[in-house]
């Protein structure tokens, strides 16, 4: 496993090596789809590491659960034809210790457990004096804490060899992903913890197999470690997530379709006009932060008249006119209105914090 891994991104993240690719079926349904799979996987010669789903944690009971011990035999025989290392989901500590007993070569956290300190608790546990890999999922909610938590909870365990999966964040009003990408979330966790590795699981974050291109081609330009994506012999009859599963063929033609990109070049000419138009970056971004330092002191001399004529904070009308109107000269300029709310809910934001520190300060002292 070492071998193959050290051929990937997930070896070293800031090198310029080729991203590890992770497939297979959700779950392991029966040892001949199990082997199946992985004979086809092997074939396409574009696969690092094998996975599978033992346990499945569902969210409501009725669903098929997982095939559970009984198929780490058929992963270790998949290991003992293919040559590629086997990884799968574990939630409890028992099921750390069975997998270790059957060879499994990398464990991964997932969604359902990240969010519970508890279950991240159990499984840390249960790897201390292991020495083996564990990739931690993001929490199905959107918070960062969270993830990091679970992060810290597997290193204390002596573990060294972590990395992350990004599968998307659970969402009210989400329609267009399973699980909405959040991407500015990952981003962030990259920015705090630069030395894991990121791998991005477009499988769950699309939950259907006509955007799983987009979505790995995205995670791919943001300088992702890896990507996961799950795949079957008979993807329509799956016994779970049928919709977002490919056939190993399938697989093939997406991956050869990504346009694999390097975080640097050493090439003079681009490193050169890279640097010019960074410059004129941090000299807009200078600008910007000094007019929005000039805004909020005209936002206090606003709360200082409010104050002494008993005016509310809040000014609906006046805050739906600052939107209609940034949303139509955005447009103009390129800007989408998304970003504008975004922008514009921080700005405002900071200006309520602003106008309630100048009309509370005297009952405060």
């Amino acid at each position: 496993m070492e071998q193959i891994l050290a051929k990937t991104k997930f070896a070293d993240p800031s090198s310029d090596k080729k991203p590890l690719i992770i497939s297979g079926p959700c779950s392991a349904e029966t040892e001949e789809q199990t082997l199946a799979t992985a004979l086809a996987l092997a074939k396409t010669g574009k696969v690092d590491v094998l996975r599978a789903g033992i346990w499945k944690p569902r969210t409501r009971p009725g669903s098929f659960e997982g095939i559970g011990t009984k198929g780490l035999p058929w992963l270790q025989k998949a290991k003992e034809l293919t040559g590629m290392p086997v990884a799968i989901e574990v939630a409890t500590g028992k099921q750390v210790e069975d997998a270790l007993h059957f060879g499994v070569d990398i464990l991964w956290v997932g969604a359902r457990t990240t969010v519970n300190p508890f279950s991240v608790q159990e499984v840390a546990d249960a790897l201390k004096g292991v020495d083996t890999t564990v990739l931690i999922k993001n929490p199905i909610n959107p918070d960062l804490e969270l993830w990091i938590g679970a992060v810290e909870r597997i290193q204390k365990a002596g573990i060294t060899k972590v990395g992350l999966i990004h599968r998307g964040f659970s969402s009210y009003g989400n329609t267009e992903y399973r699980n909405a990408p959040m991407w500015h979330l990952p981003i962030e966790l990259k920015r705090r913890m630069p030395g894991l590795p990121m791998i991005c699981d477009p499988s769950h974050i699309g939950g259907r197999r006509d955007i799983l291109q987009e979505i790995a081609q995205e995670a791919v330009d943001l300088d992702y470690d890896g990507l996961m994506l799950e795949t079957h012999v008979d993807p329509d009859n799956a016994w779970s997530d049928a919709k977002q599963q490919v056939t190993p063929e399938r697989l093939a033609e997406i991956l050869d379709g990504i346009v694999w990109r390097h975080e640097r070049t050493d090439q003079k000419d681009f490193n050169t006009a890279l640097e010019k138009l960074r410059a004129q970056i941090n000299q807009i971004d200078d600008e910007i932060m000094l007019l929005l330092g000039n805004r909020m002191k005209v936002a206090e001399k606003i709360g200082m008249y409010k104050k002494e004529n008993n005016i509310t904070i809040l000014q609906t009308n006046r805050w739906n006119e600052i939107l209609d109107r940034s949303i139509k000269k955005g447009d103009k300029l390129g800007l989408t209105k998304d970003f504008i709310l975004k922008y514009f809910d921080a700005v405002h934001l900071e200006s309520i914090n602003r106008q309630n520190r100048v009309m509370n300060d005297d009952h405060k002292a």
